[in-house]
């Protein structure tokens, strides 16, 4: 069907006898009638042809013909905010309704400095705003995080006593929730009378807003707690990410089975959230699966999956579904890539990760960020080419930060290289860095070296800054609570037990073989002690715990706060083989699979 102006798709603006009786039907036409067309019109042409016919016959007297003409004009796509000022003037009396509706044009056109101007216009002009005014205003200012300014607004409310309206204190916890503010929303949701879902959905999110993960599934948890109300999608997400930030597998299982008997298609944002969350919980296969049933993938789906590969060590699979993306004509952008070039740093691709960082640069124009240059230096160093990592540090744009000095440093720890690893402990130190971990690691490397004297004055200087090690501690599941154990730990009640499978475990494992690698430990002690050092490590202590409390056959989810040291990798192996467990520890930022004696890191990492 041909469109047509909205002028010639009624008798009442251009009749057949329009010559001979125009005017006469034009002051015959009714106000409702001009509505009609104003609410017909698709471009801006027509609507200043209504405009100008309306003007001809004294219509723009009429508040609601006027402001129809002027929200049409302000909120239609194909508006102009130059011309509803132009019609906001003709009119002799405006009210709140046409205040409001300005206001809403220039946050609709994201002209959010003015659409504030006007509402002190609006106070200025001695109009009174209403409950609609306030929703609008309120997200203006969560937008620009303008706090300030949001609680002058909130003392507006207070002063025209629109305190109660249900609309204007969900504004209220968004607003403060996204300035930062979140215990303002929890005050306003506490004074609310009769709270909506969308209260619920308000106060989640300005949770999830600052990262209070064990705040958004306690409220989510109260909401379901009243047994009325049935969360939104965007909720939903909120509540996904903290279970993927807080590894609650099962609180993100149970959210999923939640999805699937209360929607009925889950959108592109909610499948690539559950997908992220599997994968970062240690469920690669589920969200693997979920990734392949989509119907419609995205930019950010192919990054999450592309990501989470790259956590779990599946390099050759990450590479395979990045080059899917390309096939598909899904342009990367910075974060992709960030993923990629990890994946191919987990799993030792030295040049295919080349290859991409030189695609991106030179085929995409992605310009490298510090994020990207980590990733090089991390692919490099785990590879052992620790001189082209430090050529890589001195030739990048920007000045390194600590990240990349510490992947450097823990690569010349790994391949024992003491002149790389003091340069690259320099010039840590020189960025005042506080983190143990970075005099741990350079301790390590004189330890290894035997260099004594030098790890002493390390180790002095740490006790001299006052820098203090944090200490090395798992978190072991089990009957669906969450475990705690640090090295050489007898603080739990079953220590005697726990002790004892340490026992058990290391008189199976002489059979295999196995025998504690010593030079591990810093300490100039005899062999005896550093044995029996070892043997305590947290991860042996929560696997003996796991194995004492769990049933035979079910797998074994372990969360470090430190990095793995190589007997703990070694010794799991064996234990996952002797024992027939599935071991999946988070070591940081990579998963380790072991199973059958093997680890899904093939022994690099």
């Amino acid at each position: 069907m041909v469109r047509t102006s909205v002028l010639y798709q009624t008798p009442f603006l251009i009749p057949k006898e329009y010559h001979a009786k125009a005017q006469e039907f034009n002051f015959s036409l009714k106000e409702q009638e001009w509505i009609s067309m104003i609410k017909k019109c698709n471009s801006m042409r027509e609507l200043k042809q209504v405009h100008g016919q309306i003007l001809k016959l004294g219509f723009i007297c009429s508040s609601f013909c006027a402001g129809n003409l002027l929200s049409t004009c302000a909120l239609s796509e194909w508006g102009s905010m130059d011309y509803a000022c132009l019609i906001f003037e003709e009119i002799d009396d405006p009210g709140s309704f046409e205040y409001n509706t300005v206001i809403r044009g220039y946050v609709k056109d994201m002209n959010l400095e003015e659409a504030l101007l006007w509402y002190v216009h609006m106070i200025e002009d001695e109009v009174e705003p209403d409950n609609f005014s306030y929703p609008t205003l309120l997200k203006v200012c969560a937008r620009i995080r303008a706090l300030k300014e949001g609680k002058q607004i909130h003392g507006q409310i207070l002063k025209f006593g629109h305190e109660d309206d249900v609309f204007v204190q969900n504004s209220l916890i968004n607003m403060y929730g996204k300035c930062g503010e979140v215990r303002q929303s929890c005050i306003v949701f506490e004074q609310m009378d009769q709270r909506t879902i969308a209260s619920w959905s308000a106060l989640i999110a300005a949770n999830a807003n600052l990262g209070l993960w064990s705040e958004c599934l306690k409220v989510f948890g109260e909401m379901n707690s009243e047994g009325c109300w049935r969360a939104e999608e965007s909720t939903l997400v909120s509540v996904i990410s903290a279970c993927t930030h807080l590894d609650a597998l099962d609180f993100g299982k149970a959210t999923h089975g939640y999805l699937l008997r209360n929607m009925t298609g889950l959108n592109v944002i909610v499948e690539t959230s559950l997908i992220d969350m599997y994968v970062k919980c240690g469920c690669l296969e589920k969200g693997l699966f979920l990734f392949q049933r989509m119907a419609n993938k995205n930019q950010m789906s192919y990054s999450a999956i592309i990501s989470g590969l790259a956590l779990h060590g599946r390099g050759e699979e990450a590479l395979r579904i990045y080059h899917e993306m390309l096939k598909e004509r899904i342009e990367p952008d910075d974060v992709v890539y960030v993923g990629v070039l990890s994946a191919c740093s987990h799993a030792g691709l030295v040049e295919e990760g080349l290859k991409c960082f030189d695609r991106m640069r030179l085929e995409h124009r992605i310009e490298p960020t510090i994020q990207h240059y980590g990733c090089m230096v991390d692919l490099l160093g785990r590879a052992g080419r620790l001189k082209e990592a430090l050529e890589l540090i001195k030739g990048m744009p920007m000045e390194p930060n600590d990240v990349l000095w510490r992947s450097l440093l823990s690569a010349c720890r790994v391949h024992q290289n003491v002149e790389l690893g003091e340069v690259a402990a320099k010039n840590l130190f020189m960025l005042k860095s506080r983190n143990a971990s970075d005099y741990v690691m350079l301790c390590n490397i004189y330890a290894q070296a035997k260099m004594w004297e030098k790890m002493a004055v390390i180790r002095t200087k740490m006790v001299n800054e006052g820098i203090i090690q944090v200490p090395g501690s798992c978190l072991v599941e089990a009957d669906r609570k969450l475990y705690k154990f640090v090295s050489q730990d007898r603080s739990h009640t079953c220590s005697d037990e726990v002790y004892e499978m340490i026992h058990q475990m290391e008189w199976q494992l002489k059979f295999e073989g196995y025998s504690p690698d010593t030079s591990l430990v810093l300490f100039d002690v005899d062999e005896e002690e550093k044995r029996q050092r070892l043997s305590t490590h947290c991860q042996k202590l929560a696997i003996a715990f796991a194995l004492i409390k769990t049933s035979q056959g079910s797998p074994i989810r372990i969360v470090r706060n430190v990095r793995m040291c190589s007997d703990c990798h070694t010794y799991t192996k064996l234990i996952s083989m002797i024992y027939e467990r599935d071991i999946v520890v988070r070591d940081r930022n990579q998963f380790h699979h072991f199973k059958d004696g093997t680890c899904s890191c093939k022994d690099y990492w």
